[in-house]
């Protein structure tokens, strides 16, 4: 049942653009900010939480546009650079922050973050400060291709992406890796003493989690066409959490079911009023208060009672 509906789903975005070409672009950041949302989710399994998740966000934009002032201007090259060097970001900050739990690992993920911030927000000769830095339009396989069309490829490759990667995540999380994962969260000591590594499992956890970022980060990178200094702010990793805790962790569709509401949301209220904040405030609260478990846990209820 759940293969159907999330074919269905699929399906469903991919025909949109079609109907409402507005839509590409909402869309294509709600799946870039689904990636990083999972990468929180991925964490937050081991009940960890991370406030300065976005630091990878925004590294991997800039790797962006820092490889295509390099020279690079092949899309393909340019994408898995950027996330490998979200990644190596990720294995320098974790190989210290995964000693850390609770409180302590929450803060220090934000003071880091936020040094990443001021860095990118001072150093107007390296990174253009506030005013940020251009992402240019790359080549697909040496073509150079029009923005418009080069949007179009991004978004049905960015759904493509989330169904191969969201497969691979869930892989690994049903792997021995994923269920020493969760098993941190209940029981760190006894795992201390079957002999498992819990500093190794979570800073393999930690790399993975910010590479998921980093691709949602090259990804919004290139539909925006801009990388400024707020992708790192604290906020934008508030905001992750809350994408991550409110599609449900108890899935990998959650992260991307989070990121689809509150992006079709915003642009929905954004139509609507000028306190579209008041709007966006009063479903959270909603969906927080009747759908403890998320977008995600609601579908698993549904499918359980049907069994």
């Amino acid at each position: 049942m759940r293969i159907i509906l999330a074919a269905a789903a699929v399906v469903v975005l991919a025909a949109l653009p079609l109907l409402a070409p507005w839509l590409q672009f909402v869309l294509t950041l709600a799946i870039a900010k689904g990636f990083a949302a999972l990468g929180v989710a991925v964490l937050l399994r081991a009940g960890l939480i991370s406030i300065g998740h976005a630091m990878f966000f925004a590294a991997s934009a800039y790797g962006v546009a820092f490889l295509a002032r390099a020279g690079i201007n092949d899309f393909g090259v340019l994408l898995i650079l950027s996330v490998l060097s979200a990644a190596l970001v990720g294995a320098i900050a974790g190989s210290f922050l995964v000693r850390y739990r609770a409180i302590f690992f929450a803060m220090l993920n934000l003071a880091v973050s936020m040094v990443f911030y001021a860095l990118c927000a001072k150093l107007y000769g390296v990174t253009g400060g506030t005013d940020g830095m251009a992402v240019p339009i790359p080549g697909i396989f040496g073509m150079v291709v029009a923005e418009p069309v080069f949007k179009n490829i991004l978004f049905y490759l960015s759904l493509a992406l989330m169904v191969l990667v969201g497969l691979a995540v869930q892989r690994y999380l049903n792997s021995p890796l994923g269920h020493a994962l969760s098993a941190v969260h209940t029981n760190e000591i006894r795992l201390e003493y079957l002999g498992i590594p819990v500093w190794a499992v979570l800073l393999i956890a930690y790399v993975i989690s910010a590479a998921l970022a980093g691709l949602g980060g090259a990804i919004a990178g290139f539909a925006i066409g801009r990388v400024v200094p707020d992708f790192a702010f604290w906020t934008a990793s508030g905001h992750l959490v809350l994408v991550a805790v409110l599609g449900g962790i108890g899935g990998v569709p959650g992260a991307f079911l989070g990121a689809l509401f509150l992006e079709l949301l915003h642009s929905a209220a954004v139509t609507v009023t000028d306190a579209w904040n008041l709007i966006v405030g009063v479903a959270l609260i909603a969906v927080i208060m009747f759908m403890p478990q998320g977008f995600y846990g609601l579908f698993s209820r549904k499918e359980a009672s049907s069994l």
